[in-house]
């Protein structure tokens, strides 16, 4: 089930749909008795800004390596610093965020616009059949964010770890320039999801904005490979939309999923 509370409407202008969102560390391999400092970005074409932490909105928030740590207690609301983290070994380390739901509503033009974007077929055609008398779109999105500290033990990487909404590579994604992936929702094999991968290699300026070098959409088993070929850092995303169960909230309920690496 989901766990959304309602915190806020935000009746905005533009499609929410290109909003990604994903987690950042000062480092990308994991060393014991270095600090991992891990942030938060949301933003367009894998140009980012800092999210503030904001407790009301955890649902998990953890650092999962040689044993899982939960780093709820550690963030300060307000702070752009979300944790610091000692990795106790050399083997990888995957950071968990997930988040509660958030309202948003858009006019129907735009968020048939949105739908369309990011690839999500099946809400668009619902709404196509309604015709002119399709209302605003309300949604409620929530996210579900992983981030690979690299480490020798590939393992820590290629297991699923409980998100509603996954992405979990066959392979380190750090180590091989064609990577097979599992896309889970609710730890089952979801169909049909496009996947997106982006690349800012270490020549690209942190303003500029750069379009996906990647993409395909999942398979019947739930499964895809991407070319992710190139040095730089990585953001590989998808999105999931659903009837809301609660119509009183919401129309629709989004999840959105990344994993960032670095190659």
């Amino acid at each position: 089930m989901y766990r959304f509370c309602l915190l806020a409407l935000l009746v905005i202008s533009a499609p929410a749909s290109a909003h990604e969102y994903w987690l950042s560390t000062n480092t990308w391999r994991c060393v014991p008795g270095d600090s991992v400092v891990v942030r938060a970005m949301v933003g367009t074409g894998f140009r980012g800004e800092l999210k503030p932490y904001t407790p009301k909105r955890v649902v998990r928030f953890t650092f999962e390596g040689t044993r899982s740590l939960d780093l709820l207690p550690v963030g300060v609301n307000g702070e752009s610093v979300w944790a610091r983290v000692t990795p106790a070994d050399a083997l990888g380390a995957v950071v968990c965020y997930e988040s509660n739901g958030t309202f948003i509503e858009l006019p129907p033009a735009e968020f048939d616009r949105y739908l369309a974007l990011e690839g999500l077929a099946a809400p668009l055609a619902a709404r196509a059949r309604l015709g002119a008398s399709a209302p605003p779109g309300r949604e409620l999105y929530r996210r579900s964010c992983k981030a690979w500290i690299r480490g020798s033990d590939a393992a820590r990487i290629t297991r699923a770890y409980g998100l509603p909404l996954e992405l979990v590579p066959d392979v380190d994604p750090c180590s091989s320039t064609r990577v097979g992936m599992r896309v889970l929702y609710e730890g089952k094999p979801l169909a049909g999801a496009l996947v997106r991968a982006w690349r800012r290699p270490a020549s690209a300026a942190e303003s500029d904005s750069i379009g996906p070098s990647s993409s395909a959409r999942t398979d019947a088993s739930g499964r895809v490979t991407l070319s992710l070929s190139g040095e730089g850092r990585w953001l590989v995303s998808t999105v999931h939309m659903v009837r809301s169960p609660d119509p009183k909230l919401a129309d629709w309920q989004s999840t959105w999923a990344s994993l960032t690496f670095r190659r």
